[in-house]
This record gives C-alpha cells, structure tokens and sequence, in this order.
C-alpha cells in the first residue's frame, strides 16, 4: 500500500474560496476493537508537530506552515491547499534529516487567504514505529465577508448518494437572500430542494438518489449578497461535478454481513463486525465523505475514554461527521460475521498496513466519495440527518419544508 495517508480521489472540497466540510468537522477516527494490548508509541499529535495547530481558523497569511518531529524521521508530507473549488499541492522540502517539512515556492513566505489547508504526515518514531496524522486549518476570511465551503470538488466523480453541502465562516441573517443566490441544477434535469441545519450549513438533494451519469452544476453567486447586516459575499462563480455508478453497501448489523450492491445487482457479501452493546452503530443511511490509506484512530477525540488509540488503521471510510468509519481491521482476530466488537464503526477485515486482497481493501478501491452504506438492525438509534451526508435519513416532505424559501 502507499505510505501517502490520503487518497489524491478524496473528494470533499469547496467551491470559491472553498473548504472541505467533512476536514472541518474531525480528522481524527472514531472507533476501535477487539482485546489487543498495543504498545506504547508517541501520539501522532505529540510526535508529528503541525504549525499552524489542527483545527486553527482565521490564520493570517504571514504565518509560517512548518512539519516537524521531536525524534526519528518524516516519512512522507502531503500539503494540499483547497481554494476555488480545487486542490492544489504545496511543494515543500524535509530539512534537518527529515525531521521538519517546510514549503517551498510562494507559500513558503506567505499563506493563501480564505482558504482551507491539509496536511497528511506520516512519520517514524525513535523505534522505528509509524504513525500518520492528518490535520486541516483555514486562513482568514476579510473582514465584512463571507464565503461558502462547499461539497463536493470542482470536476469531482461521485457516488449517487452524494449530497451538496454549503458552510458558512459567518451565521447567516438572510437565509432566503442567500439561498436565492445559490442554484444547483441538473442535467438530465432533476428537481433539487434546499435545506437549512442552523445558520451555519446548506444543504441541496433531490428525492431520490442521482441517476449515474447526471452531470451536476452549483452556481455560487453570493457575490455582494448581504448576508447579514454589512456582512456581504465574496463569490461569484459556477462548479459541477458528475454522477458516476450506483453503489449502495447494506449492514446487517445482526447477521453481521455486508451487502455490496452495483446498480440494484448484489456483486458481494462481505462479513464484518459492527458496534459492540453498549458502543453501537448508527442506523441509517450514510454517505462516504472522505477516504485514508491509513489513519490513527483515539478513543479520546470521541468520549470513550483511554480505551484504544490505533496508529495505522488501515482502509479508513468516513461516513459521519462524529466519526464513524468503514475501516479495515487487523486486530480483531476471527471476529468477522460472527460478532460486533468496535465502538460504533463497521470493520472489514484487514492485514497490517492494508491489503488489496483483503475485504477492507477490496471495497476501498471500489468505492467512490458519495457512495451510500446503509446500516440496519443494529440496537441504535438512526443517524441525524445533519451528521455527515445523513439527509437522505429524513422524507421528502420534511425536507422540502426545511428551506427559506419556495422557488
């Protein structure tokens, strides 16, 4: 497998001065399993030191992006700046016997404004251990402006569940002003209703999954739109993206099986171990946003406590925002269609460092951002529709109802 953490496919980024909601939401994973006594490495966040810090917002452009580590050696540092609805790598340089990563080119002076950065390091600790981290921050926004950040990429291929996602830097006053300044259109055309989750997220679907082939087109033109009072817009300009196959993976969290579906047809069953009592898997419909060669999975990061914290998980399919994965798993022996032993995730079984061969690797490389995984019979609740892509959660009418305005 390739020692890069991210797959370059990942495909939740933004449009305009854009960011990938899912990056903003969490890197860090959210569930583990089985008995395995791991030994006791440095934390990805203690040994892979990332200026400026996870999650940091508003950093100014004079602001120096630097990687370092405090013993042994970078392995590999993967930066990418997402603006105008594309990524775009940042050239840089491993100094000081590969122990700091620093740009190169006109970003090694000066940071991009109103722009999301991601950093993906994998680095190996004074014993020889790896670990990957994954970290994302935004530069500032001018003041009395406010962009969108949106999902997915410009000239993205996606799975059908995929649904459009908007987030503001700002609260918006003037929904109804705003969402009127935004148009997602469809060809072969297909109606396509708005929603609003608070202030801060828009939301755009249609009824039904997308038709493959359906060539998507986002219009943001929020450009001096007010949005709320001397607050006005920054953007004015047009993305799309296009439908690719249907593929919708069933969990039957009882039965402990995973049906893997190409349009309607079931091309595979896969044995996996859902949530364990007490730590159970969402029900529902959700949608992949974002896919990891490897991540570290923390207990910490998702109120479980010191229970686990896994370098390498391998084959890493986020499918909510609070941070439950389809992942590969190498640590749970013979647990796989027989029983549920994680903290909330689905597992596939796996090899260390991930194999193609395996399951996990299998449905990884088939698999598309905006692909549906719908989990059923699991002694949980259903998934919030604003969790992630949970949208397709909530009927029709419930979601038509949630715009601000009739167009």
């Amino acid at each position: 497998m390739s020692r890069a953490v991210r797959r370059a496919r990942h495909a939740g980024a933004t449009l305009g001065a854009v960011l990938t909601w899912a990056g903003l939401m969490g890197a860090l994973a959210g569930c583990g399993g089985g008995d395995t006594v791991f030994g006791k490495p440095r934390s990805a966040k203690e040994l892979i030191r990332v200026t400026p810090g996870y999650g940091t917002k508003a950093v100014r452009a004079r602001e120096r992006l630097q990687v370092t580590v405090p013993e042994g050696r970078l392995e590999s540092v993967k930066v990418v700046r997402v603006q105008d609805a594309e990524e775009r790598a940042v050239p840089g340089r491993l100094e000081h016997d590969a122990m700091r990563w620093r740009p190169t080119g006109p970003e090694g002076d000066r940071l991009a404004l109103a722009a999301q950065y991601k950093v993906d390091a994998v680095a190996l600790d004074g014993q020889g251990r790896r670990v990957a981290r994954h970290t994302t921050f935004t530069t500032y926004v001018p003041d009395k402006r406010f962009i969108g950040y949106v999902t997915p990429e410009h000239r993205a291929r996606v799975g059908t569940g995929m649904i459009v996602k908007v987030a503001f830097n700002r609260e918006i006053e003037n929904r109804a002003a705003v969402q009127r300044a935004i148009r997602v259109t469809a060809e072969p055309g297909v109606r396509i209703a708005p929603h609003w989750f608070g202030g801060n997220r828009l939301d755009f679907r249609p009824k039904h999954y997308w038709k493959p082939g359906t060539e998507v087109t986002v219009d943001l033109g929020l450009r001096d739109v007010q949005a709320a009072p001397g607050v006005y817009g920054l953007q004015d300009k047009a993305f799309t993206f296009t439908v690719g196959r249907s593929q919708v993976s069933v969990v039957d969290a009882a039965a402990h099986t995973m049906k893997v579906r190409r349009g309607g047809k079931v091309v595979d069953t896969l044995p996996i171990t859902a949530g364990a009592p007490g730590s159970t898997t969402y029900n529902g419909k959700m949608v992949v946003s974002e896919m990891l060669d490897v991540t570290r999975m923390d207990s910490r990061t998702v109120g479980f406590g010191g229970e686990y914290d896994i370098p390498d998980v391998p084959h890493a399919i986020r499918l909510t925002d609070s941070g439950t994965f389809l992942h590969g798993n190498y640590w749970s022996g013979g647990v796989f269609g027989r029983s549920n032993v994680s903290h909330g995730c689905v597992g596939l079984r796996d090899v260390k460092g991930g194999g193609s061969g395996t399951p996990a690797g299998w449905f990884f490389d088939r698999s598309l951002i905006g692909d549906v995984v719908e989990v059923r019979n699991s002694a949980d609740k259903k998934v919030a529709p604003d969790n992630g892509m949970g949208g397709w959660n909530m009927d029709w009418a419930r979601w038509k109802a949630g715009g601000a305005v009739s167009r």
